[in-house]
């Protein structure tokens, strides 16, 4: 879904001319898709050209670039979204590693937060995360979401089983 008003810094929409062998390097270098479900299926190219061509097709869900300088760093999406209940998954990643610890999930977070709740009228944002992703973890709560809730030992980490956190935000929890 390509969106009909500005977005807020540091998000713009993804696009084809985004797949490059740098994007598909971050998603096969295993420091960035430690807690990433793709880590589980060879990536390709094409792989991420179709993902990235349903993401623009799509009418439940926002798929973004984060940017840090003007250069494409990373994606945060937005969804699916549900209409009905007025509620979405927010979910991200970091790709280029120089951008850790800069505070541009947390931006990003914030931002999709301001398109969640002052573009799309939703109730609610979620996301989950694995235990053991302490810099998502802080970048949620940093951006505003509380934690609600624990699955124990639901994921397979890297490391072994591990829980599975899930925080959200409310609208009127939100400071725009």
């Amino acid at each position: 879904m390509i969106p009909d008003f500005t977005l807020p810094a540091p998000l713009r929409p993804v696009t084809l001319a985004d797949v490059s062998d740098r994007y598909l390097g971050w998603l096969n270098d295993p420091v960035v898709n430690r807690y990433l479900e793709t880590r589980w299926t060879p990536q390709s190219l094409d792989i991420i050209r179709g993902f990235v061509s349903a993401q623009i097709a799509a009418t439940d869900s926002l798929l973004l670039a984060i940017e840090d300088q003007g250069v494409h760093v990373g994606n945060l999406k937005i969804g699916p979204i549900n209409r009905h209940h007025r509620c979405a998954d927010v979910s991200y990643f970091i790709g280029e590693r120089s951008c850790w610890g800069k505070g541009l999930a947390t931006a990003a977070i914030r931002a999709a937060c301001d398109i969640a709740f002052a573009r799309f009228d939703l109730h609610r944002l979620q996301a989950g995360l694995y235990a053991g992703n302490v810099g998502s973890l802080r970048a949620l709560e940093k951006a505003g979401f509380t934690r609600e809730g624990v699955w124990r030992q639901q994921l397979l980490g890297p490391d072994g089983w591990e829980d599975h956190i899930f925080l959200g935000m409310l609208r009127q929890e939100w400071t725009p």
